[in-house]
C-alpha cells in the first residue's frame, strides 16, 4: 500500500474514534441526569419519571463507550495496551461505575432485592458523577502526558514480550492529581448534567420537573463554563507536543494546540460552531420560557466540540498520547496504529456506520415518540 493511503486511513480513523468520543461525550447526559435524581425529583412520583426517562436511554451510553473503546483497539492497539494495559486502575473503575448503572436500573424495581431501592438510586448518582469525572480526567492526558514508557524491542524477548511499561505505582488514578486533567473532568461533569437537564426538559411531560430544571440551567452550565473556559486558555497557552515530521522527534511545543487549531482551520470552524451550540441550546433554554429542545442544539455542539478537540491533539503531527517520562516512547497515528492490511478491510467495514446511526435514530425516536408524564406511572408496565 502507497504511503500517503497509509497515512489517509490513520488520519481516517483517528476521525472516527474522535467521532465516536464526541458521541459518548453527549450520551452522558444519561449520567448527569441520573446525578440530579434527588435535586430535581423532589417526590417519589418525580424521582420515578426522572429514572425512566434515563432508563430508555442508558444503553446507548453504554454500547457508545464499547463502541469506542473496541474502535481505539482495532486500529490504534498500542494505545489500548499501553493505556488500558498500564492505567488499569482508571479503566476499571469506569467500566465497574457502568456495571453499577446496568445493576442498578435491572434490580431497583423488583421486589425483594436486598439492597432496596434506595440504595440502587444512589449507585446510579455514583455513575453519574464519577464516571463523567473519571472519563474527563482520562481524556485529560491526550494534553498533559501520563506516565509509561515504550520499547518496542523487547517484542523479540520470548519470555516476557511486553512493549509497554508504566511507571508510576497509582496505574492511571495519578490523572486525578494533575489539576488540568481535573479541570476536565469537573468541566465533564457539569456538561453532563447541563445536557441531562435540557433531557429532562425536552423529554418529560411535568411542569413541576420543568420549573426546577430550568431553576437548576443557570448554576449547572455556570460550573461548566468556568471549567471549560479555564481548561481551553490553558489548552492554548501551555506547552503542548509536537514530532518532527521528518525525524520523528516528539518535542514540546508552546502553543502547540493552538497553533494546530491556527494552521487546520476547518478544524477550528468545527470547534467553534460546537461551542456557540452549546451556548446557545442553553442559553435559548434559560432566557425564553417554556422552550424545550435546547437539547438538540447543545447535543451537536457537545459532538462537534470534542471531535475538534481531538482531532486537535491527534493530527498536525501531534502525539496524541504524549509520555511525560520518555518523550520519545509518545504515542501517535503513525506509530501506534494497526498494519495497512487491517485499516483498509476496517475502513470497508465502516461503510456500515452511517446504517447503524440510522438504526439509532429509528429507535431513539421510537422510544421518544411520546414524552413521559404521570400517567405512565399507572399504565407502563415496563416502568423502572
Amino acid at each position: 500500500m502507497e504511503t500517503s493511503t497509509y497515512i489517509f486511513l490513520q488520519h481516517y480513523w483517528w476521525f472516527l474514534v474522535s467521532l465516536l468520543g464526541g458521541l459518548l461525550v453527549f450520551l452522558l447526559f444519561v449520567q448527569g441526569g441520573q446525578s440530579l435524581l434527588f435535586q430535581v425529583g423532589k417526590t417519589e412520583n418525580q424521582q420515578k419519571m426522572l429514572l425512566n426517562s434515563t432508563g430508555r436511554k442508558w444503553e446507548f451510553t453504554f454500547t457508545t463507550l464499547v463502541t469506542f473503546g473496541g474502535a481505539f483497539f482495532a486500529s490504534f492497539p498500542l494505545f489500548y495496551s499501553t493505556s488500558f494495559g498500564g492505567a488499569y486502575w482508571v479503566w476499571m473503575l469506569i467500566l465497574l461505575c457502568f456495571v453499577l448503572q446496568a445493576v442498578s436500573y435491572e434490580y431497583q424495581a423488583k421486589k425483594g432485592n436486598l439492597l432496596g431501592k434506595k440504595t440502587y438510586q444512589v449507585f446510579l448518582i455514583i455513575n453519574g458523577i464519577v464516571a463523567p469525572l473519571l472519563i474527563g480526567t482520562a481524556v485529560g492526558t491526550f494534553f498533559t502526558g501520563a506516565d509509561f514508557q515504550v520499547n518496542k524491542e523487547h517484542l523479540t524477548d520470548l519470555s516476557m514480550p511486553i512493549i509497554s511499561t508504566w511507571m508510576n505505582p497509582l496505574h492511571g488514578l495519578e490523572a486525578a492529581l494533575n489539576i488540568w486533567n481535573l479541570f476536565l473532568g469537573l468541566a465533564l461533569v457539569y456538561l453532563s448534567r447541563v445536557l441531562g437537564l435540557l433531557y429532562y426538559i425536552n423529554n418529560i411531560d411535568d411542569a413541576e420537573i420543568y420549573a426546577t430544571c430550568h431553576r437548576r440551567m443557570k448554576k449547572e452550565s455556570s460550573g461548566f463554563l468556568i471549567f471549560f473556559l479555564i481548561f481551553v486558555f490553558y489548552l492554548f497557552v501551555a506547552d503542548g507536543f509536537a514530532v518532527n515530521p521528518d525525524t520523528q522527534e516528539v518535542y514540546k511545543e508552546t502553543g502547540k494546540y493552538l497553533h494546530n487549531f491556527l494552521a487546520m482551520p476547518g478544524v477550528l470552524l468545527v470547534f467553534l460552531a460546537g461551542v456557540v451550540l452549546v451556548l446557545f441550546g442553553i442559553g435559548k433554554t434559560i432566557l425564553k420560557e417554556g422552550y424545550r429542545r435546547g437539547i438538540w442544539f447543545a447535543g451537536i455542539g457537545t459532538i462537534l466540540t470534542v471531535l475538534a478537540l481531538l482531532l486537535c491533539v491527534g493530527w498536525n503531527n501531534t502525539p496524541y498520547y504524549p509520555s511525560n517520562v520518555d518523550l520519545q516512547s509518545s504515542l501517535t497515528i503513525a506509530n501506534s496504529c494497526s498494519s495497512p492490511f487491517t485499516l483498509k478491510v476496517m475502513s470497508f467495514v465502516s461503510i456500515l456506520i452511517p446504517f447503524v446511526l440510522a438504526y439509532i435514530f429509528y429507535a431513539w425516536r421510537a422510544i421518544d415518540l411520546r414524552g413521559i408524564n404521570r400517567n405512565d406511572l399507572e399504565h407502563d408496565s415496563h416502568m423502572y
